[in-house]
């Protein structure tokens, strides 16, 4: 007979799984054209000022800001583009043509655009004045030497390599990927592309499982479906856990008698099963399983329904990953809610939403199915962009109704 679950809030459980890792601590040196998706270890510091030189904002001419008057007729002494390396020597009274991005001649301190003068026999007319020290850019102005511009747990995304490559490194520390596996179990599961006997379903959750995490950061090696007999569900489990930092399973986490994942956790892999207050995913497990190679791999039990198992992974299994890479903890906003629906007292609701920001820039959510959050649907977070999440005293949902929510990008 089952004994009553420990039970937890969605905070004490998460406690729990993040217990369960640690920082990985393999850390290597890596070019920066191959470091997308990485995560750095140490901070990116700047090589050298930038801007590098003082250069010019603008299409237009170097001058000297005194000179500038409605009418004042300049003499074009020299023509600077950009990544030219001369400093030609501009007078009172003269100019220089520059493009943008080029060296300011030393002697001048002011750039004047083009559409704002006539040209006219090696000379330009002044039509517009624009202030002394107009359109230069000078050293450092964005970044000092050494200043520290991206700090360890940035992932590595195209606008963190524009600047790594802009303050002068090409190579980063970055924290290996760390290695997930993921399993869904059941003996009713059946590959999509084939007609469905009585009783199967087709399998999704592995799929899910495996592009959210790689979506994370992990390296996904093995992605299985394991069955209900307990023998081979061990063996399936040895060899998914033999090469991995985590693993992930999907069903079998319930209080039936064919929950082949809490039966075979429990007898072989220290495992901890718990009833969390959320709704959907209200059973959850973990454990640390012992390949025969003497490796002690982290569990993580998720429920089997679709929606559940992918608020799960969303709640839990995401922070576990982002533990592992040194990444900060995500964090949640407020939007306004422009729906109704109902929530069950005592345990907190997740539900899939989508957000637009209307014209006075609040964010405003709807659920992005009508059945909301129940477990089994598939179709739920396929249409969001976030979770909402409902508190456990609050009933009923209105519009109006300021909830927290979490993006699932």
């Amino acid at each position: 007979m089952n004994e009553p679950r420990p039970t937890r809030t969605v905070e004490q459980y998460l406690d729990e799984v993040l217990s369960l890792v640690a920082p990985l601590d393999d850390v290597f040196m890596e070019p920066y054209t191959r470091a997308a998706g990485l995560t750095l270890a140490e901070p990116v510091t700047s090589r050298g000022p930038v801007p590098a030189f003082t250069n010019s904002g603008m299409d237009g001419f170097a001058v000297h800001g005194d000179d500038l008057a409605v009418g004042a007729v300049l003499l074009e002494v020299a023509d600077v583009p950009a990544g030219s390396s001369e400093d030609p020597a501009v007078g009172s009274g003269q100019c220089a043509r520059i493009m943008t991005g080029a060296p300011v001649p030393t002697g001048c301190d002011t750039v004047i655009q083009r559409e704002l003068v006539t040209e006219a026999d090696g000379s330009i007319v002044v039509n517009e004045v624009v202030p002394a020290g107009a359109n230069v850019r000078h050293p450092g102005e964005d970044l000092a030497v050494g200043d520290a511009v991206l700090a360890p747990g940035h992932v590595l995304d195209a606008r963190a390599l524009a600047l790594v490559a802009a303050c002068g490194r090409d190579e980063v520390a970055v924290v290996r990927r760390p290695i997930v596996n993921v399993a869904s179990t059941g003996d009713e599961l059946s590959p999509p592309g084939r007609d469905l006997a009585r009783g199967e379903i087709y399998e999704s959750n592995s799929t899910f499982l495996a592009e959210a995490a790689r979506r994370d950061g992990a390296e996904v090696l093995r992605v299985s479906v394991l069955p209900d007999d307990p023998d081979a569900f061990a063996a399936g489990l040895d060899a998914l856990a033999e090469h991995a930092d985590l693993v992930v399973l999907s069903g079998g986490v319930s209080v039936g008698d064919y929950d082949v994942v809490r039966i075979v956790l429990a007898e072989r892999g220290d495992a901890q099963f718990r009833a969390v207050f959320m709704q959907p995913g209200k059973p959850q497990g973990f454990a640390r399983w012992r390949t025969p190679s003497g490796r002690v791999v982290p569990v993580l039990a998720l429920p089997g329904n679709p929606l559940s198992a992918a608020v799960s992974y969303e709640l839990f299994v995401r922070p576990v990953i982002d533990r592992l890479q040194g990444r900060p903890a995500r964090t949640w906003s407020a939007a306004v809610a422009d729906d109704t629906w109902s929530s069950h007292a005592g345990r907190r609701q997740f539900v899939p939403v989508s957000i637009e920001t209307d014209a006075d820039g609040v964010r405003r959510l709807r659920r992005a199915h009508r059945r909301g959050s129940a477990s089994h649907m598939v179709s739920a977070l396929a249409l969001a962009d976030a979770l909402a999440s409902v508190p456990e005293d609050v009933t009923s949902v209105q519009p109006g109704d300021v909830l927290l929510t979490r993006s699932l990008a």
